[in-house]
């Protein structure tokens, strides 16, 4: 392998990270649900924080997290996305992102880290397994899209 770099996320990257967002997307079958776009990225970027995995000069993983208060259990880290170019899994990227994440959560003294996964995404499912996280069975999303957000308040 070529010599990766695991650095932060920039605002220069918002291009490459996007399209690692909808390649992503692609994967989960739910490129049509994309609403996000460099500009929107920009005018939210305090929101969020990323790291990116690099082979010369080319973005080819990401991390996007953001932090976040859970009550049970107070400041959290919320991995967002975790993704690899497929002709680049296999080599540990996906773990050395996943290691920034938690450095990141300890140096920030974080009481949990949590992200999703999709219940038919074995290799994931095992990935993060095989890391050692606990996956639930029990919790099941809650999601209002914009349109719903819209609808409620108009009920």
């Amino acid at each position: 392998m070529k010599k990766l770099i695991i650095r932060k996320g920039t605002e220069k990257d918002f291009p490459a990270i996007l399209k690692l967002i909808k390649e992503l997307a692609a994967f989960e079958n739910g490129l049509d649900e994309v609403t996000n776009s460099i500009e929107k990225m920009q005018k939210e970027k305090k929101l969020f924080q990323s790291f990116v995995a690099e082979i010369d000069g080319k973005i080819i993983g990401l991390a996007l997290y953001f932090f976040a208060y859970f009550t049970w259990v107070g400041k959290s880290l919320y991995l967002d996305d975790i993704y690899v170019k497929e002709a680049f899994r296999g080599q540990t990227i996906g773990s050395k992102l996943l290691r920034k994440i938690f450095e990141i959560a300890e140096k920030e003294n974080c009481s949990r880290v949590r992200w999703q996964v999709l219940d038919w995404n074995h290799p994931a499912i095992r990935f993060y397994e095989k890391s050692g996280a606990k996956i639930s069975k029990e919790w099941l999303n809650c999601d209002f899209d914009r349109k719903g957000i819209e609808g409620f308040l108009k009920r």
